[in-house]
């Protein structure tokens, strides 16, 4: 057993609200929202029909993969109950929310595990708004049914105190890859990587299910997540573009007009299209293999009909694109203190996993970093010696983005950012949200394998505004389906 395991045997149960999910062929037109402050979510196996004759068993969230659509009030205290119907602990994850590291949901930070067939409750006030999200915060190692190759993951909106901007329709869309296996990818000395079998937006594979439907002259927001474990993806709709607005559920100070959104892992782009050329569509992968698995759905404008097109977008690089486009331009404020990070690889050489090191050592052993509070932070990546893309993820905290690529840029503000092969990037943030906090590349296998550094603030200081209950015998009421909202506000 390693630390990490035993960690989670040995800590106890917990608790979660939750709403119904929201299909995307079904949005009702007259529904309005719905404020939910009592959620519950149970953990359970689940057989997934993403297909004709495609059925997947995995562990997913009240009976579905995407989880149930959470749609919180900012600032609004909530009470979450997690029931977990497993045989092994398990963890939620409240992803780019600003909660104490209590109920934050990673057991590295001292979350307790929810244990198998077991209970906790979570109480915690959500903030701030935007396109958050939930996920398992377990570790697969060798067990690709579990962690981020599970169905462990939804979208967990939080809605502003008061609504800017403006959009006729939502859809929220996540994109996940499945049936893993173990692949020899890379250099000779790489150890092993993931491939997959097949792969879905939200539910269901391309053309296995209603078209999303849709009117000329409507302004859609999309919701994007890549919730996949392993890869990167570019999604685009052919004869249309996208009005990038938000970037994992911040505002981004310059939006623009893009034709394919670029998602790293755990990353949330939200944007605009405008529907404004008629007929059948693809909105899917631009890589045609992975269109193949299953990557995409039809939209279908209001009396057109026919064969679904597809056009290739230009552009495509591998690779992160310029987050600096979003940026507001500018010189950073002037950081208290500048920690590097240099990232390297330690190679499986074909008969293991490779491993992962931040400054010479991989977790548990790296050091942990300490903060006080209110001082301003530079972190620098160095992923110089790895031919890899990292996304990487700060729990608990907002960071601005403040290079990329030797590039200097200001204003974007986000809870991961994808540093690219043998680049780096530099994010700030400040340290205003005290208790222990993770650092990790969201790339499963490069977390699993040492890619993670705890930080602490200096004298244990630790925030008081949320907090978990262990429940027992006591089942919470569930949450109502949560509607389509139309005719919504967005800034």
């Amino acid at each position: 057993m390693n630390r990490r395991d035993f960690l989670i045997s040995g800590l106890a149960s917990l608790g979660l609200p939750s709403l119904g999910p929201l299909p995307l062929a079904s949005l009702d037109t007259n529904a309005r929202a719905t404020e939910q402050t009592n959620v519950t979510l149970r953990i359970a196996p689940i057989s997934l029909e993403i297909g004709p004759g495609k059925t997947i068993k995995t562990v997913g969230y009240n009976g579905s993969a995407p989880g149930p659509i959470l749609r919180f009030r900012e600032g609004t205290p909530v009470t979450v109950d997690v029931f977990n119907e497993t045989d092994v602990p398990e963890t939620v994850h409240w992803h780019g929310q600003l909660i104490p590291s209590a109920v934050d949901g990673s057991v590295e930070e001292g979350t307790p595990a929810i244990p198998a067939h077991g209970h906790r409750r979570y109480r915690f006030t959500p903030r701030p708004a935007g396109t958050r999200w939930y996920h398992t915060h377990s570790m697969a190692h060798a067990d690709l049914s579990r962690a981020g190759f599970s169905g462990q993951y939804g979208f967990a909106i939080v809605e502003p105190a008061r609504q800017p901007g403006d959009y006729d329709q939502e859809v929220c869309i996540a994109a996940h890859h499945w049936e893993p296996s173990l692949a020899p990818k890379g250099p000779a000395d790489n150890g092993w990587e993931i491939a997959y079998k097949s792969a879905t937006l939200n539910d269901k594979m391309l053309g296995a299910r209603e078209p999303l439907r849709v009117r000329m002259g409507q302004r859609v927001l999309f919701r994007f997540l890549n919730a996949s474990a392993t890869d990167e993806i570019r999604l685009a709709l052919p004869g249309h573009r996208f009005n990038v607005v938000a970037m994992d559920g911040n505002p981004v100070p310059r939006p623009q007009t893009v034709d394919f959104v670029y998602l790293d892992i755990a990353e949330r782009v939200d944007a605009i299209v405008e529907m404004n050329n008629p007929g059948v569509w693809i909105l899917g992968s631009a890589n045609e293999e992975e269109r193949k698995m299953g990557m995409g759905m039809v939209v279908e404008y209001a009396d057109k009909s026919g064969e679904p097109q597809w056009q290739q977008p230009s552009g495509i690089v591998r690779g992160p694109w310029d987050y600096s486009m979003f940026g507001s331009g500018g010189t950073a404020p002037e950081p208290d203190h500048i920690l590097e990070m240099k990232f390297q690889k330690i190679p499986g050489h074909k008969v293991d996993f490779n491993r992962w090191t931040i400054n010479g050592k991989s977790f548990p052993d790296t050091e942990k970093l300490i903060l006080e509070r209110g001082k301003r932070y530079k972190l620098f990546f160095d992923n110089k010696d790895t031919g890899d893309i990292h996304p990487l993820h700060l729990h608990r905290h907002t960071f601005e983005v403040t290079e990329v690529g030797g590039k200097p840029m200001t204003g974007l503000m986000k809870d991961v950012v994808s540093v690219g092969s043998r680049g780096t990037a530099a994010i700030t943030f400040v340290a205003d949200n005290p208790g222990l906090t993770l650092f990790h590349c969201h790339m499963q296998l490069h977390q699993d394998f040492g890619f993670m550094q705890l930080i602490e603030y200096a004298g244990g200081q630790g925030a008081r505004n949320g907090w978990i209950d262990q429940v027992t015998g006591a089942d919470a009421a569930r949450g109502q389906r949560c509607p389509a909202r139309i005719r919504g506000r967005y800034s």
